[in-house]
């Protein structure tokens, strides 16, 4: 049988494990959030024509504290920025915000505007680069373009992404619009002007990021 003076030990010990814990606890609650989330983006993340907080990040900042995951979302995204917008933007974001994860959502208006694809790597490869050195994980959130712009531009576009993300080992979500530009009712899932998604289809677009958010967020 124990001792009664072991079960006050046990029971004393028991008490100090659960305070300790409990410090420990209120300690990293009082130093905030564990992660930072920098979206850079353009009108897909900035909810163009949508309700506010219908458009995707609102949606993953909710999908975060709903499993508790103690992140905190910041969305840097303008409508109409292109990959040099961004870039020349990011240095202060990161310098302001001190983020732990970068999205990076930025080409597709490149692509409209012809822009030169080379230019656009460059920029991805730089933002990238600028996330790296700053201490946060860069995640690149693939583009597609339209049929009309030709075969070859499409699949050369479509392929600076992973390109980028290869070159630099960063986090890629293959196709952001998987399922809304490429699915069986893609007309219904757009606005009139058949470019920015309608609040349908935005839990779709985070549930093409989130797979691949998820796991840096552990």
């Amino acid at each position: 049988m124990t001792s009664p003076a072991r079960r006050a030990w046990l029971r004393n010990c028991s008490l100090g494990l659960a305070s300790a814990w409990f410090a420990q606890a209120a300690a990293a609650q009082a130093a905030g959030p564990r992660h930072t989330v920098l979206v850079v983006g353009d009108s897909l993340s900035a909810e163009y024509g949508l309700a506010r907080g219908a458009g995707w990040v609102a949606l993953l900042e909710k999908r975060v504290a709903a499993e508790k995951l103690g992140a905190r979302i910041v969305n840097a995204s303008i409508s109409g920025d292109t990959t040099s917008g961004g870039r020349s933007r990011l240095p202060a974001l990161l310098k302001q915000h001190k983020p732990s994860i970068v999205l990076i959502e930025l080409g597709g208006n490149d692509a409209l505007r012809g822009l030169p694809l080379s230019m656009t790597q460059d920029n991805l490869l730089a933002m990238t680069r600028a996330s790296k050195a700053a201490g946060a994980r860069p995640v690149l959130l693939g583009m597609a373009v339209p049929p009309n712009y030709g075969r070859q531009y499409g699949e050369d576009f479509t392929r600076l992404f992973a390109t980028v993300a290869k070159a630099e080992n960063a986090a890629l979500v293959p196709f952001f619009l998987a399922g809304v530009a490429d699915g069986p009712d893609a007309d219904k899932m757009f606005q009139p002007d058949r470019i920015h998604p309608r609040a349908e289809a935005q839990p779709r677009m985070l549930d093409n990021v989130w797979p691949v958010l998820r796991p840096l967020l552990r």
